[in-house]
């Protein structure tokens, strides 16, 4: 995910913006997840930035350039390279489906582009904690039934939803006594 933005100007040189909600986000998901940053550029641009953005320590590991696969002139993020079950790994980025060789374990979000009103990281909080604490075995399923959908307002109907099943179940047990 673009966690960062990163621009050049001739007055102020490079400057780097972090997404709105990234510190609380990746705070939060640290408490669930091995959060590992996956970049396409060369570490020694990475470890740099990483160390200034993830000042708590959140994210446990930090991938970059040799890690990703170059096919057809373009680097893209191999996930087998994190020696993970496949069934457990989620790759969260603005450009997920065009830069991972494994879609099924994608969650695609809106690119960031300093827009200061945007809440696509903390929007994404309570399915991943959700998907986290219901110790769910294959997550790939579960990114694939949100394919096409905004995932944050779904998974937020789709809780509903099942709140209001159970209130009703609930509700229809007290008359039937």
């Amino acid at each position: 995910m673009r966690l960062l933005y990163t621009q050049i100007g001739r007055e102020r040189g490079w400057r780097t913006f972090k997404r709105p909600g990234v510190d609380a986000f990746l705070e939060h998901l640290a408490k669930f997840y091995e959060v590992v940053v996956y970049s396409d550029q060369l570490s020694m641009y990475v470890d740099p930035v990483m160390e200034r953005l993830d000042t708590k320590g959140c994210v446990r590991h930090r991938l970059s350039r040799v890690a990703t696969k170059y096919v057809n002139g373009k680097h893209y993020r191999d996930l087998s390279k994190l020696n993970r079950d496949p069934a457990r790994v989620i790759y969260i980025s603005g450009h997920a489906l065009e830069s991972c060789l494994q879609p099924e374990n994608c969650l695609p979000i809106k690119p960031w582009k300093l827009e200061a009103e945007d809440t696509q990281l903390i929007d994404l909080i309570p399915l991943l904690e959700y998907v986290a604490t219901a110790r769910v075995s294959d997550i790939r399923p579960v990114l694939a039934s949100f394919e096409g959908r905004d995932i944050a307002a779904e998974f937020l109907e789709r809780s509903r939803r099942v709140f209001e099943q159970k209130q009703q179940h609930a509700s229809g047990r007290i008359w039937r006594r």
